[in-house]
């Protein structure tokens, strides 16, 4: 009996963990889909008054920990697929943007330069964002 005991409660926990693992992966693939807005919200936008980080980064203001969250942002976009538009020129302007966030935070004298061309906000969202 104890030992169909152990085997029982061993078959509740592997099917709690499994769910665990499935809700789990739900929720990753719903979060990929929101990660562009996020990037957005979080380096893009910022309350009134303030300046969002891309802009510190535009003017040469942006800390070391708003670089890395820069750069940490613009590889999830490098990472994902353009809600629309083409998919070749999503990862050419996100590469161009990731690669110009890395150039910064390692202080390139072209960083600044190079960041200032690909934050370009209109070329991508005339692309790439839906309706």
């Amino acid at each position: 009996m104890k030992h169909h005991l152990k085997f029982t409660l061993a078959a509740c926990v592997a099917g709690l963990v499994a769910s665990s693992a499935v809700v789990g992966h739900l929720n990753a693939a719903d979060a990929k889909e929101d990660a562009i807005k996020e990037v957005m919200k979080t380096l893009h936008k910022a309350p009134k008054g303030t300046d969002p980080t891309c802009k510190k980064a535009s003017d040469g203001n942006a800390s070391a920990d708003e670089l890395t969250k820069l750069v940490a942002g613009y590889t999830v976009l490098a990472a994902a697929k353009p809600p629309k538009g083409d998919e070749a020129g999503w990862k050419e302007k996100t590469s161009k943007l990731l690669a110009s966030a890395r150039s910064l935070q390692k202080g390139e004298a072209d960083g600044l330069a190079r960041y200032k061309e690909a934050v370009n906000c209109k070329a991508c969202h005339s692309a790439h964002k839906p309706d």
